[in-house]
């Protein structure tokens, strides 16, 4: 399987995040990529390529031109006010001042733009966002091209960026920028299937009023777990999108035994509703030891969880979302990779 990954991806290094009232290292660090690299390598996934350049217009075929100016000017008007830290939302259009104009200084702005306090935006968050969205595509482009599936080694992540907001170390939403890609590509229908632990809320948010992306997600229950808000089983879509929304909530402690039953009923869905191509927002923060997760699966469930998505059969894109730097996260994401293969093989 062909890996793609870009270097510049780790230039994002952000110092603070906001957890339990302290500031703190971010969990989602540079270090990630490294240790999922290494896992792969010894694996014996040695063709990991670079990227192409794809330019900001795939990005704005999802997201909002101004929140994308937003991204790109952010850190700069930061640094022009003399701020030392990094810059954090602390003022939020609530249910109470919903917010009908956006101000003009950037304090207003990553407050209107921002998901929650948890992410920071510091140097080299733009450049790192536009090459995690670059690694997509490329994936992207070789799947259609050899109908083989591709791995992207996206970093930072993308599924809960919504049209216009970050969080959740989320600032371009690379799954939605690749279905939408595919759809422009001549393809009539999408399936996105999200295995991470937090429910994919901007993938959800973009597609929900659509019928040409279906949207699956098997995460924790948002009644107790982020983003909190969004993720419930009866949200199914709305208007044309009606029924391509489908959340699997899940209680925390939840095992392989259960995880792989609500797959099953996923993947069924998606073979359902015709889709042509599959894209796995692909979070390994499901096992054991995340640290900021719940459930309880466990190394050797993610090839078992690569051989089944493989054995659905339909040319897949995998792209990288959360799990967190421990030790095993190379190992996880080189076990789904693996059983992948070997369920593509099964199947031919």
């Amino acid at each position: 399987m062909r890996i793609y990954h870009s270097e510049m991806s780790k230039a994002r290094r952000a110092r603070t995040e906001l957890d339990g009232g302290q500031l703190v290292p971010p969990w989602e660090c540079p270090e990630r990529v490294d240790m999922i690299l290494a896992g792969l390598r010894k694996a014996g996934f040695t063709e990991i390529v670079e990227p192409a350049e794809h330019g900001l217009a795939p990005v704005l075929a999802v997201h909002d031109a101004d929140y994308v100016d937003f991204l790109a000017t952010c850190w700069d008007d930061w640094q022009a006010l003399g701020r030392e830290g990094e810059a954090i939302a602390w003022i939020w259009p609530t249910r109470t001042m919903p917010g009908r104009r956006i101000p003009s200084c950037v304090d207003g702005r990553l407050g209107h733009y921002a998901l929650g306090a948890d992410t920071s935006i510091c140097g080299g968050t733009f450049e790192a966002a536009q090459a995690s969205k670059d690694v997509a595509l490329s994936a992207l482009d070789h799947v259609l091209a050899t109908g083989e599936p591709a791995f992207g080694l996206c970093r930072p992540p993308g599924h809960h960026a919504a049209v216009d907001q970050f969080g959740g170390y989320c600032f371009f939403n690379n799954a939605a920028v690749a279905a939408q890609r595919a759809l422009d590509a001549g393809l009539s229908r999408v399936a996105i299937l999200d295995v991470d632990f937090h429910h994919g809320n901007g993938t959800q948010q973009i597609f929900e009023q659509r019928s040409d992306v279906l949207f699956v997600s098997i995460h924790g229950d948002p009644m107790t777990c982020f983003p909190y808000f969004m993720g419930h089983a009866d949200e199914v879509g709305e208007g044309e999108g009606a029924g391509y929304t489908v959340n699997y909530p899940l209680p925390e402690g939840t095992g392989a035994e259960v995880w792989f039953h609500v797959l099953e009923a996923a993947k069924e869905r998606i073979r359902e509703t015709g889709c042509e191509l599959l894209i796995v927002s692909l979070g390994v923060d499901t096992f054991e030891d995340d640290p900021i997760s719940a459930f309880k699966l466990s190394s050797d469930d993610f090839t078992e969880m690569g051989r089944r998505l493989g054995a659905l059969g339909l040319p897949t894109l995998l792209l990288m979302e959360g799990g967190y730097a421990v030790e095993e996260i190379g190992v996880n994401v080189a076990n789904v990779l693996s059983g992948m293969t070997s369920g593509v093989v099964e199947r031919g």
